[in-house]
């Protein structure tokens, strides 16, 4: 079955194929098409919200269904920024050096008690009958008064602290169990079910 996954951050794409691809689904992305994917516009007020968007321009460009996910970190200190203000936290779009930078400045000299914070990430299922669902899932831990070492991950990955570590430091498996979009994959895995004989 053929299902299309609405992104263009290859880091993510990744990621989400990885998850999907054991499902038992044919994964296409936008490099499996003969245009150009235009982006959709993301001027939801949640990370529902946005990832129903994203969905809704890709099916409606490919005629599959889709998936598309949106996801952020949430501080508590900072009142839940960046959210789903994550890849322009900084002001230009997925520049993640820049991001890391304004989180660390704005987090200066607060103590690690307080620098809790989590990921979320909701992914949303478009079919072209109309039908629609999504699913959640989140990681929580803290933020580092530094970059971690480690070359895994991405984002925001090399200041945030698991449970099981640095996210930086894990392997994709080892991420894949705990992580936000993981757990709501696994939800989606489940869900599908009732729309669709994978």
């Amino acid at each position: 079955m053929k299902i299309f996954i609405a992104t263009k951050n290859q880091k993510k794409l990744q990621e989400l194929k990885r998850i999907l691809a054991p499902m038992g689904f044919d994964v296409l992305c936008e490099n499996d098409l003969d245009f150009a994917l235009i982006d959709a516009v993301e001027d939801g007020q949640t990370f529902e919200e946005n990832a129903l968007i994203k969905a809704k321009s890709g099916l409606a460009q490919t005629g599959y269904i889709t998936v598309a996910d949106d996801s952020g970190l949430c501080v508590d200190y900072l009142g839940g920024k960046p959210g789903i203000y994550s890849a322009r936290f900084a002001g230009e779009h997925g520049n993640s050096d820049l991001n890391n930078d304004k989180l660390l400045n704005e987090l200066r000299g607060v103590e690690m008690e307080k620098r809790t914070a989590h990921f979320a990430c909701v992914v949303a299922c478009v079919f072209p009958d109309g039908r629609q669902f999504t699913v959640s899932g989140e990681c929580h831990g803290h933020i580092a008064f530094e970059r971690q070492q480690g070359s895994g991950g991405f984002g925001y990955d090399p200041l945030f602290i698991s449970e099981k570590g640095p996210f930086s430091q894990l392997s994709s498996d080892e991420k894949d169990k705990i992580s936000h979009r993981g757990k709501a994959l696994r939800l989606f895995k489940e869900k599908i079910k009732e729309y669709i004989e994978v």
